[in-house]
């Protein structure tokens, strides 16, 4: 099942080599079932608003919108954290250091689960000021809040589920996670109809069914592993915490971490700013981006798939083919953001109109979205780049051109266009693609530094 292994005194087995074959091969083989993970995460993130919006009213369904926005956020900045696993782990296995290997597996247990105990107790301590900062409405305040206690209950599963994937993705196999998620996906949907429509719990109910889906997902994986159906065996002293180790996972993973948060952030600060011009704008905006969400997964997958290719190429001292990796996935990432963006010139309207039957909302979501949707071409560009990066151990580039753009680019550009053009979105859609457009010129001049700077040495 898995395509890392680890048996006996710590050989390890790869059933799927990344560092030999075709390249192109390799980035399909294994971005096709990241990509679908992504979509099934989008599914069971769906899942909640729908069936809460079946059985209760607008002030549950604003909780779960509220709550689900933090948990989001959050949950990205795990991921983003886990990425330095993955890269350490990738590194390790490319270069066929056993021993490296299992410590880095071991030491990522070992440190986020200190992670994941320290920020759910400083969670619960924060949940009124967290709902209180988001300007929840107070017939949700109550809701809100027992939906996001619930779900920072459960930050230890999230956080289990996340490094599970990120060490399965590190030892090449990025197959396994997406049965995790597909699990989780199935579990969450019967949970809420149970939780929500059953107990009439109302967004507690969404929150216990999702914390609870996570849980069966972590088991999930614990029982693969027990049963060493991919061969993963390691020692108790391979957990003890090495400085050195975790001081590398943190020096990839922290710089990914912080540029997902801002990202988010930068999300939020344009949706404020849709929100100050009236109401059929912020909801062409919030439409916008939900399927802006959707597209994007492939970037996304780039991203993650580049690193953990790159990095065991890297690992293997294949240098020229973690190269290939990123020229293969930019055309690749870049080809589908530019057809999906001429496709979306000629069909915004009805792509808005699947959400809403507004006029006026379709109107200006269709201009958002015309202008909006290059970023997907572009952003698939430099996700490809941050992805090179940060199997370089250079994730502090990808920090550093995310956030030039949102604070040079995205949050002025999207002020500026509202304040000049108040009767059209479309100048405010701009903001993204010119933002990614800076970050793609940054990622090109780092990257020849970079290149210019491995000749010398």
């Amino acid at each position: 099942m898995g395509s890392g292994s680890f048996r006996g005194k710590g050989r390890i087995h790869m059933e799927k080599n990344l560092t030999s074959g075709s390249v192109f091969k390799n980035i399909i083989y294994f971005s096709l079932p990241y990509l679908l993970s992504y979509f099934l995460q989008t599914l069971y993130g769906m899942a909640d608003l729908f069936i809460i919006g079946q059985f209760n009213g607008v002030e549950s369904i604003t909780a779960v919108s509220i709550g689900s926005q933090v948990m989001h956020m959050l949950t990205v900045m795990i991921v983003g954290l886990a990425m330095g696993s993955t890269v350490t782990i990738a590194k390790a296995v490319g270069a066929r250091q056993s021993r490296e290997a299992s410590t880095a597996v071991g030491n990522t247990v070992t440190l986020f689960m200190g992670v994941s105990i320290v920020l759910t107790a400083a969670l619960l301590l924060l949940v009124k000021p967290i709902t209180a900062v988001m300007s929840t409405p107070p017939e949700a305040v109550s809701g809100t809040i027992a939906y996001l206690t619930i779900c920072f209950m459960g930050i230890p599963f999230i956080t289990a589920y996340n490094i599970i994937s990120s060490i399965f993705r590190g030892l090449g196999d990025s197959k396994s996670p997406m049965y995790f998620v597909a699990v989780a996906c199935g579990a969450n949907i019967v949970l809420d109809v149970l939780f929500i429509g059953g107990c009439h719990l109302g967004a507690a109910g969404a929150a216990l069914g999702t914390t609870l889906a996570q849980t069966v997902s972590v088991l999930l994986a614990f029982l693969v592993i027990r049963r060493q159906k991919t061969g993963l065996a390691l020692k108790k002293e391979y957990f003890r915490p090495r400085p050195g180790v975790m001081g590398q996972i943190l020096h990839i993973g922290v710089p990914v971490a912080l540029q997902d948060g801002f990202i988010q952030i930068s999300f939020i600060v344009i949706t404020v700013i849709a929100n100050r011009r009236g109401l059929s704008d912020a909801a062409a905006v919030g439409i916008v981006e939900k399927f802006i969400g959707l597209v994007f997964l492939v970037p996304s997958t780039m991203l993650s798939t580049v690193s953990a290719l790159s990095a065991q190429n890297i690992g293997a001292g294949e240098e020229g083919r973690a190269r290939l990796t990123l020229r293969y996935a930019i055309f690749l990432a870049a080809g589908f953001g530019l057809v999906v963006s001429v496709i979306i010139q000629f069909v915004s309207g009805p792509v808005v109109g699947l959400f809403t039957g507004d006029g006026e909302v379709i109107v200006l979501g269709s201009q958002y979205l015309r202008s909006y949707i290059w970023d997907c071409m572009l952003a698939g560009m430099h996700f490809c780049f941050s992805g090179y990066f940060c199997a370089c151990g250079r994730s502090g580039i990808s920090f550093l051109h995310n956030f030039l753009s949102i604070v040079c680019v995205r949050i002025p550009g999207a002020y500026l266009a509202s304040k000049f053009f108040p009767d059209t979105l479309f100048p405010m859609g701009w903001a993204a693609p010119g933002g990614s457009l800076l970050s793609v010129a940054v990622c090109v001049i780092a990257l020849v530094l970079l290149r210019k700077k491995q000749n010398r040495t």
